[in-house]
């Protein structure tokens, strides 16, 4: 189902923003998962209801380079 599954965490209400403008850039599914909740991450008011600073999965089955760069740029080491 999903071909990349990778850790991120958000810091602020920017970089929420930023990610659901990528998200929503994207031809593809993405979810992103926190516990035993999945969000649809081109859902705003879903990305924010997850909250901030806690490590969240990225789950997506496609390609678009400028959404995996802001992936990478938010990966949890």
């Amino acid at each position: 189902m999903y071909e990349t599954v990778k850790v991120i965490r958000l810091s602020d209400m920017k970089d929420v923003k930023d990610f659901v403008r990528a998200a929503g850039d994207c031809d593809f599914e993405i979810d992103v998962k926190y516990n035993q909740t999945v969000i649809d991450a081109k859902s705003l008011l879903g990305m924010i209801g997850l909250g901030l600073q806690k490590n969240l999965q990225v789950c997506y089955g496609g390609r678009n380079e400028n959404f995996e760069n802001l992936v990478d740029k938010f990966a949890v080491a």
